[in-house]
Parts: structure tokens; C-alpha cells; sequence
């Protein structure tokens, strides 16, 4: 009996490794870098997270905890654009389950290429829908440096998470 409760405790951790690492690479992406000429400009870190468990365990991370990460980011970063970032890491979410094949079990040189068109996918709608919002065409500069940045860093985001990954505890299902 005690095995057994042992088992299902472990289930619920492993469960909730990609919600957890989520929901901190989240706080992660309120976190500005401070950059000469540019200002502060934070690597959507929460779009990397997103990534990496729509690659590899997209059964433990619903559209539904997606949805509450990019709206807590939305609202804590201050943005008028509430929404927007659940928006767009459902439609990433969307994308690389499309795609997961081509990502899964390859060289971390072809998933860095695929976090790049995704992050180049992304920023780009966030740039659209921005400019339609405030009815002009925005300067581009700040968003493509975004996404150098955030797919800069991802070797370090993906690296934390696989390190995440390989800690959840084996599923008993």
C-alpha cells in the first residue's frame, strides 16, 4: 500500500514538471536585459519552455496552462495587449505539434532551427497585431533584436529544461 501512494505522489510530480518550468520561465521572461541603444529587452523565455515541452511532452502540457502562462505574462509584464502572448504561445503550441516529428529525437541543431522560425513566427504576429493596434507601422528593429535574443539564449533555456526533463521522476502510466 505504501508503494503504491509512493507511485502515484511521484506521477503527480512528474505531472507538473512542465506546468512548474513553464510558469517560472514565464517569471524568467519578466526579466530585462539591459542592452545599449535598445533599452531593456527580456528573451521570451516562456516561448521556450512552450517549445520544448510541445516537442517533447506535449501530452503534459495542455493548451489550457499555454493559455494561463501567456495571459500571466500579458498581465505582468503591463502590456495593453492582454492576451496577445496566450495567442501567440497557442498558436507556437499548435505549430510544433504539427511539426513534432521533425523536431523529436534530432540533432539540437535542427531543433534550434525550428525554435527559430518559431520565435521568427511569433514576433512577427506580436509586430503585426502591434502595428494594426496602434494603426501605423511600427519599427521592426526592437522585435527582430527580441528574437535574436530569445533564440540566442535558447541553448540555455532548453538546456535548463532537459535538465528538468531527465529529473521527472519515471510515469507510472
Amino acid at each position: 500500500m505504501p508503494y503504491a501512494r509512493n507511485r502515484d505522489y511521484f506521477g503527480f510530480v512528474a505531472r507538473m514538471v512542465p506546468s512548474t518550468t513553464t510558469i517560472l520561465f514565464v517569471l524568467l521572461s519578466l526579466l530585462p536585459f539591459h542592452v545599449p541603444s535598445f533599452g531593456s529587452i527580456a528573451p521570451a523565455f516562456a516561448l521556450m519552455a512552450v517549445f520544448h515541452w510541445s516537442v517533447y511532452r506535449p501530452d503534459l502540457l495542455p493548451p489550457t496552462i499555454v493559455f494561463i502562462a501567456g495571459l500571466s505574462l500579458d498581465l505582468l509584464n503591463g502590456t495593453p495587449y492582454v492576451g496577445l502572448s496566450a495567442l501567440v504561445l497557442l498558436l507556437v503550441r499548435t505549430g510544433v505539434l504539427s511539426q513534432r516529428q521533425v523536431f523529436s529525437h534530432r540533432p539540437f541543431s535542427i531543433l534550434w532551427l525550428g525554435f527559430f522560425g518559431a520565435a521568427v513566427g511569433a514576433f512577427t504576429l506580436e509586430w503585426t497585431f502591434v502595428s494594426l493596434m496602434q494603426m501605423q507601422v511600427l519599427p521592426p528593429r526592437p522585435f527582430i533584436f527580441q528574437t535574436l535574443i530569445t533564440t540566442a539564449c535558447f541553448p540555455i533555456g532548453s538546456y535548463l529544461l532537459a535538465l528538468a526533463h531527465r529529473a521527472m521522476p519515471a510515469l507510472s502510466a
